[in-house]
C-alpha cells in the first residue's frame, strides 16, 4: 500500500510541477463551458474517505473545471489528507479553516483559482507541510496581523516549497521569514504589495535554491549575507526600491544563473565578482542607477545567455571580450554613455537573435564580423555616432523582423533587395547622406558617378593638388607662428579691446547715475554693484566697483581679467532675475517661491553643470572656479543661470604634453570657498581643484531641493546636509522636499480630497516625485566626502540631462 501511495503522490506531484511550469511562462490551459452545478458535482465527487490521504482535482490531466468553493467542512471530513492538490480551475471562496484540523497534510497546491480572503494565521499547525502553494489567486491580509501567517510557518521544519506569488498580500516583510525551515527550497513572493527590507538574517535560508521578491515595494539595500545562499539558483528582486549597491557578496553564490535586479534604485558599479558565477546565464540589471565600465571578466562566461543592463549610466567602451559569450541570445546595452567602436568579436556571437545598442556614443562603421550573425531577429543601432554605409549583407538576413539604423551618420545608398524590400521593419531616419533604398523610405535619390575615365583622371589630379595645399598651408603656419611670437603682446592688447571693450570713467558715471544710492543692488566684500544703462548701446549693464582699499581686491579684479590703474570697475551684462539665492532664500515679498518650480531647479542645475564642465574639461588652461554657491549663479531674463564670481578661481598649467603631467597652480586667493560649500579636504590644507568645485555644486544642488542652507543650524555636531539627504532616500524624500516643491507632488481637489500625480511605476521614473529623488542622489554622489568617490562633471552633465530627459517624456 506504502508503494501505491507514493507512486500516486509522484503522479500528481509531477503534473502539478508541469501545470505551473508551463503557467509560468504564459501557457493557459484551455477552459469548457462547464456549468458552476456540474462542476461542483464532480468536486464533490472526490470528498469521500481515501485510505491513500489524497485529494486530487488532476485525475482528468488539466480538463478539470471547477467552480465551486472549497467545502467548509473538509478539514473534518477528511483528517487524514495529506495531499490536497486542486490547481488551474475557477475555485473561489475563502480557505476553510477547518483544513488546519487535516494535521497530516503535506502538500496544498491551489494555484490559478479565485480563492478570496484571508490565510489562516495559526497556519503552522500544519507541521508536516512541505509544500504551500497559493499563488495567482486573489488572497489578502488582515489590517490586524499582516503577514503574520508567514511567522506561524516556523513551525512547519520540512517546509520545502513556499509560493505566494501575484496574491494581493500587504504590509512589511517580518524578519521571521529568516527563521523558516533551513530545508526551504523555493521561496516566491512577489507580485504584491509587500514592502519593508530583506531582513539581513536571510542567509540563514541555506537551503533555497530560488528566492523571488519581485515586483513588489521592498526597499533597503541587498544584504550582503545573501552570499551564503550558496545553493541559489535564481534571485528575483526586480521591480521594487531596492537601493544602494549591489552585493559583491553575490559573486560566491557559484551554482546562480538567473539574476534579475532590474527596475530598482541600485547604485554604484557592477561588480566584477559576479565572473565567479560561472553558471551565470541570465543578467537582468537595467533601470537603476549604475555607473562606470561593463566588467570585462564578467564577459568571459560562457553560459550567459542573456545580458540586459539598459537604462543605467555606464560609461566606457563594450570591451571585446564580448566574443567570449558563445551562447549569447540576447545582448541589451541601450540608454547608456558608452561610447567607442563597436567590437568587431560580436561577431563570434552566432547564436545572438536579439541586438539593442540604441541611445548611446558608439562610433565607426558596423563591423564586418556582424554578417556572421544570420540569427539576428532584432538589430537596434539607432541614436550614435556610427558612419559608413549600411552594409548590404543585412539584406539576406531572412530572420531580421526589425533593423533600426536612424539618427546615425551613415552614408551612401541603401539596400533595395531583402529585408530592405519590406518598410515596415527597418528605419533609417535622420541619417541626412543616406540615399536610395525603396520608395517608401522617402530618401532621395542617389547621384549618377562621373564616368570612369574622368575618375582615373580625378585620382592623378586630386593628391597633386592636396600635396601643393599642404606646402602652402606649412609655409603659412611658419609665418604665423614667427609673427605670433613677436607680436604677442600687441595681439594680446588687440584682443582686450576686442573681447573686453573698455568703457571711460565718464561713461559709466552716467551710466549709473553718478554712483546714485538708487542705482546700488548691492555690497560685496570686494566692492559695490550698480545697475545702469551704457548710452552708447541702451545695454542693461551690472557694474561692479572695486574697493582698493579692501584687501585682496585688486586680486580680485585680475582674477576677473581686467586691469586699470587707480579706478577698477568690471561691467557685466545685468541679470534681470537675479541670483540663485534669492530664490531659493528670498526676503519678504521678494520672490513669489511657488512659481520656482522643479523643471527651473533642474533647468539651472544643468547650466550650472554644463558651465562647470566646460571650465574644467575644455577650457584652456582648465580652471576650478573655487567658490560655487548659490549667490554666484546668476538668472538672466529666461532663467538661463551665468556662473559667476571667479575670485577664488584657480588656473591649473599643463607642464609637459604628457597626459600625466604635473600641474602647477595658481591662486588668487588664499583663502578657498565660502562655509558650508568648501569641501572637507580643502580644510586640510588641500588645494582648490575640479572635485572640490563637484562638492560645492553637490552641496548647492541638496540645498535647491530641500530649501535649507548648508549652515543652517538643523546642521551641527558632524551631521550635515549631506547625511541630512543620503538617510531620506530613496522612500522618505518627501519628507525633506522645500514645502512649494511638495505642491508639485500632491494637488487637492474643491472637495479637499489629495491626489498624488507621482504614480509608482517602478519600471519607469516618471513624476516630480520621482525626478526629484534622482537629482538628490546626484547631489548626494557630488558631496560625498572622500574627493576619489565624487563624480565628475562630465558624468553629472549626463545624469541630470537624462532625468530632464525621462521627466519630460514622462508628462508628454
Amino acid at each position: 500500500m506504502e508503494v501505491v501511495r507514493v507512486s500516486l503522490f509522484s503522479i500528481i506531484f509531477s503534473i502539478l510541477i508541469i501545470c505551473t511550469t508551463h503557467l509560468g511562462h504564459g501557457f493557459q490551459t484551455p477552459r469548457t463551458n462547464k456549468t458552476d452545478r456540474l462542476a461542483l458535482l464532480a468536486f464533490k465527487d472526490h470528498i469521500k474517505e481515501d485510505p491513500l490521504g489524497v485529494l486530487s482535482s488532476w485525475n482528468e490531466s488539466l480538463q478539470n473545471q471547477l467552480h465551486s468553493r472549497i467545502p467548509s467542512d473538509v478539514g473534518f471530513t477528511l483528517p487524514n489528507l495529506q495531499y490536497f492538490a486542486a490547481g488551474c480551475n475557477y475555485l473561489h471562496g475563502e480557505i476553510p479553516a477547518s483544513l488546519l484540523n487535516a494535521s497530516k497534510l503535506q502538500v496544498v497546491n491551489l494555484p490559478f483559482n479565485n480563492l478570496s480572503g484571508v490565510i489562516p494565521s495559526n497556519l503552522g499547525r500544519l507541521w508536516n507541510l512541505e509544500s504551500l502553494g497559493l499563488d495567482d489567486n486573489l488572497l489578502e491580509t488582515s489590517e490586524d496581523e499582516g503577514l503574520g501567517f508567514l511567522t506561524s510557518l516556523i513551525n512547519c521544519t520540512n517546509l520545502r516549497q513556499l509560493d505566494l506569488t501575484n496574491n494581493r498580500f500587504k504590509g512589511e516583510l517580518p524578519a521571521s521569514i529568516a527563521n523558516l525551515s533551513t530545508k526551504l527550497e523555493l521561496l516566491s513572493l512577489g507580485k504584491n504589495q509587500i514592502s519593508g527590507k530583506i531582513p539581513d538574517e536571510i542567509g540563514n535560508l541555506v537551503g533555497l535554491t530560488w528566492l523571488q521578491i519581485g515586483r513588489s515595494y521592498i526597499t533597503g539595500e541587498i544584504p550582503s549575507s545573501i552570499g551564503k545562499l550558496k545553493k541559489l539558483a535564481r534571485l528575483e528582486l526586480f521591480e521594487n526600491g531596492i537601493s544602494g549597491l549591489i552585493a559583491s557578496s553575490l559573486g560566491n553564490i557559484t551554482q546562480l544563473q538567473d539574476l534579475s535586479l532590474q527596475d530598482n534604485n541600485l547604485s554604484g558599479i557592477i561588480p566584477p565578482s559576479l565572473a565567479n558565477c560561472s553558471q551565470l546565464g541570465k543578467l537582468l540589471l537595467g533601470n537603476n542607477y549604475l555607473i562606470g565600465n561593463i566588467p570585462k571578466q564578467l564577459l568571459s562566461l560562457p553560459s550567459m545567455l542573456v545580458l540586459f543592463v539598459p537604462g543605467n549610466s555606464l560609461i566606457g567602451q563594450l570591451p571585446s571580450e564580448v566574443g567570449n559569450l558563445s551562447n549569447l541570445i540576447g545582448l541589451l546595452v541601450s540608454h547608456n554613455r558608452l561610447s567607442g567602436e563597436i567590437p568587431s568579436t560580436l561577431g563570434k556571437c552566432l547564436m545572438l537573435q536579439g541586438l539593442w545598442m540604441q541611445d548611446n556614443m558608439f562610433e565607426g562603421s558596423i563591423p564586418s564580423s556582424f554578417s556572421k550573425l544570420k540569427n539576428l531577429e532584432d538589430l537596434d543601432l539607432s541614436r550614435n555616432n556610427l558612419s559608413g554605409q549600411v552594409p548590404k549583407y543585412l539584406q539576406n538576413f531572412t530572420l531580421l523582423q526589425n533593423l533600426n539604423l536612424s539618427f546615425n551618420n551613415f552614408d551612401g545608398e541603401v539596400p533595395i533587395e531583402g529585408i530592405f524590400k519590406n518598410a515596415s521593419i527597418i528605419s533609417v531616419n535622420g541619417n541626412q547622406r543616406l540615399c536610395g533604398g525603396i520608395e517608401q523610405l522617402g530618401l532621395p535619390p542617389c547621384q549618377v558617378m562621373r564616368k570612369k575615365g574622368k575618375f582615373q583622371q580625378l585620382k592623378v589630379v586630386i593628391p597633386i593638388i592636396a600635396s601643393c595645399s599642404l606646402f602652402l598651408i606649412i609655409v603659412l603656419l611658419a609665418i604665423f607662428s614667427y609673427r605670433k611670437k613677436s607680436k604677442r603682446r600687441a595681439s594680446t592688447i588687440v584682443q582686450e579691446k576686442e573681447f573686453f571693450p573698455q568703457i571711460s570713467y565718464a561713461e559709466l558715471s552716467q551710466a549709473i547715475n553718478q554712483f546714485s544710492p538708487s542705482n546700488l543692488v548691492g555690497k560685496g566684500s570686494f566692492g559695490s554693484v550698480y545697475k545702469g544703462i551704457l548710452t552708447t548701446n541702451g545695454m542693461i549693464v551690472a557694474v561692479k566697483v572695486l574697493n582698493l582699499k579692501q584687501k585682496g581686491a585688486a586680486k580680485s579684479f585680475l582674477a576677473e581679467y581686467f586691469k586699470g590703474s587707480d579706478f577698477k570697475a568690471i561691467v557685466y551684462e545685468f541679470m534681470q532675475n537675479g541670483s540663485l539665492e534669492e530664490w531659493l532664500h528670498p526676503h519678504e515679498n521678494q520672490v513669489e517661491v511657488g512659481k520656482f518650480n522643479f523643471i527651473q531647479r533642474l533647468n539651472i542645475a544643468i547650466d550650472v553643470a554644463f558651465a562647470l564642465e566646460y571650465l574644467h574639461y575644455y577650457c584652456q588652461p582648465t580652471i576650478v572656479h573655487g567658490d560655487l554657491k548659490p549667490s554666484n549663479v546668476l538668472l538672466d531674463h529666461d532663467m538661463v543661470a551665468h556662473v559667476g564670481d571667479f575670485g577664488l578661481s584657480s588656473i591649473f598649467r599643463d607642464e609637459s604634453n604628457h597626459s600625466n603631467a604635473s600641474r602647477e597652480q595658481n591662486s588668487s586667493i588664499g583663502i578657498k570657498g565660502t562655509v558650508g560649500y568648501i569641501p572637507p579636504e580643502y580644510g586640510m590644507g588641500s588645494k582648490a581643484s575640479m572635485e572640490g568645485d563637484v562638492y560645492s555644486f553637490g552641496i548647492m544642488l541638496l540645498e535647491m531641493i530641500i530649501g535649507k542652507r548648508p549652515t543652517d543650524p538643523m546642521f551641527n555636531d558632524g551631521f550635515n546636509i549631506h547625511q541630512f539627504t543620503k538617510t531620506a532616500l530613496p522612500e522618505r524624500v518627501m519628507e525633506i522636499l522645500e514645502p512649494s516643491l511638495l505642491q508639485e507632488i500632491h494637488v487637492t481637489d474643491n472637495r479637499g480630497i489629495e491626489h498624488s500625480r507621482a504614480k509608482n511605476n517602478m519600471g519607469r521614473r516618471t513624476g516630480v516625485l520621482e525626478s526629484l529623488s534622482e537629482v538628490a542622489r546626484v547631489g548626494v554622489f557630488c558631496s560625498v566626502e572622500s574627493p576619489n568617490e565624487r563624480m565628475e562633471m562630465k558624468q553629472v552633465v549626463a545624469e541630470l540631462s537624462a532625468i530632464k530627459h525621462r521627466f519630460l517624456g514622462a508628462r508628454n
